[in-house]
């Protein structure tokens, strides 16, 4: 299997003069245009960093010296804990991880197919799958727990997310007091909260700026929770194309990123040296109709671009990709996924969600899509492994040896490279020859096939029982106890 973390360098859709002249660009909006804050606390931190506070106290403007000084502070590399070392994402220097993200409110129900709503057995069970799946390196709660009362679903979608898996788990919250109980929580697990800080297996996303140049100061409320609680965060907003943003990619991508600038630089003065991730989310709006395209080209590109942006100020990038407007598991969503990843991953998006199991415009989720998309992420990590070139994959012996008219088929090299990391081997897709009916199963066949073994697995408890006692005795729990 390919590795993760390896760098993504072999893309670059702008260049050095375009990514300063749009960074440039930005530093002009927030000094001359600024961004409108409502809560007094956070203007007030703004303006202790050197923000200027206009005159009708609405909105905040930033001086380019004052950005560039509290983005300083936010680190160029940082790690993501998983429960298990394997599991470590080291983020920054465009090193490549992909995982999944969120929040769909539809499943594609593994057994029959039919489209219903999204449950909190489902955030459970597409934990334990992702679990099995290598080329899925983090997980972000893909899927909105429509069964659960909203002032619970923050901690029990974090609780279900952790009893499936031991990568990292993120999700959003919306609620300062949710915030502090999934850090209690995730605490207990740890082992203490400076265990939790060291390590951090949780993290959080907060969308904290609303396109264009809004605070949103009820998630900036969580987002201060978040990083006094030393958990990393990912700063996402989320422009679309003529709506929320120019119609323009040059444009939104000029507004998101003086969005990121402001974000950051508050994430900064709430706690330096916080540690945060850049999350331009660019959406392409369907002028036909004004919905969200999410397996547009042109989001793919400029998820590629916004990756040089981040690399621009020197902070991780929270990408997105893997994004379709199919409906289904079927070619369309094959190819629209396809070429967004592969573009992503040759860019060197740190932490790119979305990159398995979302359908429809990233309002559904199906348990085979993760499955194929495993395979879509490997496959596009195997071509930043590149071609290995020394003496012996030169093969000049062999080539000399078999000579003119011969056949590799025998040779011991052929034997040594013919099941080596050399070949991305599939885990979903289907090569084998058709004969028979088990053979003859299309991709989504083959693929539901793969997901229900993988969950019928018998797993060991991934929270130790006296913990998960106590985590029930303390907290509103809603999925049942496992085993």
């Amino acid at each position: 299997m390919p590795q993760k973390g390896l760098q993504g360098r072999k893309l670059n859709l702008l260049s050095s003069r375009r990514v300063a002249q749009i960074h440039e660009t930005s530093l002009r909006i927030l000094n001359e245009v600024g961004v409108l804050v409502e809560d007094d606390r956070f203007r007030h931190r703004l303006v202790r960093a050197g923000a200027i506070a206009d005159r009708n106290r609405r909105t905040v403007r930033l001086p380019p010296a004052v950005v560039d000084d509290l983005v300083s502070l936010a680190p160029s590399e940082f790690v993501l804990a998983g429960r298990e070392p394997e599991h470590d994402l080291r983020l920054g220097n465009r090193r490549v991880h992909l995982g999944t993200g969120g929040a769909a409110v539809r499943v594609l129900d593994l057994d029959d197919g039919t489209l219903r709503p999204s449950t909190l057995s489902d955030q459970h069970a597409l934990a334990r799958l992702v679990q099995n799946l290598e080329n899925v390196h983090f997980f972000q709660c893909p899927v909105v727990c429509g069964d659960v009362p909203k002032e619970a679903v923050t901690l029990n979608s974090f609780y279900a997310a952790l009893a499936g898996t031991t990568k990292n788990v993120q999700e959003s919250a919306t609620d300062p007091d949710a915030v502090s109980d999934v850090v209690e929580m995730a605490s207990l697990i740890a082992g203490g909260h400076e265990a939790l800080r060291d390590r951090p297996f949780i993290s959080f996303v907060a969308s904290c700026v609303i396109s264009p140049l809004k605070l949103d100061c009820g998630v900036a409320r969580c987002l201060e929770r978040m990083l006094e609680a030393g958990i990393p965060v990912a700063l996402s907003c989320a422009p679309v194309t003529g709506l929320s943003a120019p119609a323009t990619l040059a444009g939104l991508l000029t507004l998101a990123h003086a969005e990121q600038l402001f974000a950051i630089s508050l994430s900064q003065a709430i706690s330096p040296g916080a540690r945060v991730l850049y999350g331009i989310v660019p959406g392409v709006a369907n002028m036909w109709n004004m919905g969200f395209l999410g397996g547009a080209i042109e989001a793919g590109m400029m998820n590629a671009a916004a990756v040089l942006l981040a690399r621009h100020i020197g902070v991780p990038i929270y990408s997105d990709a893997g994004g379709a407007d199919a409906k289904t598991p079927d070619i369309q969503a094959g190819y629209e996924k396809g070429l967004s990843i592969l573009q992503v991953v040759l860019s060197g998006g740190d932490y790119v969600h979305h990159s398995a199991g979302m359908l429809d415009s990233l309002m559904t989720v199906a348990y085979e899509q993760f499955v194929i998309d495993n395979d879509i992420n490997g496959m596009a990590t195997r071509v930043l492994e590149g071609v290995k070139v020394n003496d012996d994959t030169l093969a000049f012996d062999v080539i000399r040896e078999v000579g003119p008219g011969g056949m590799f088929l025998t040779q011991v090299h052929t034997r040594r490279y013919a099941r080596s990391s050399e070949f991305y081997v599939p885990d979903g897709i289907n090569r084998r020859p058709s004969v028979g009916d088990e053979t003859a199963l299309d991709l989504r066949q083959h693929a539901r096939r793969v997901a229900r073994r993988l969950l019928d697995r018998e797993a060991a408890p991934l929270i130790p029982p006296e913990v998960d006692e106590e985590i029930r005795r303390r907290f509103d729990i809603r999925l049942p106890r496992l085993g």
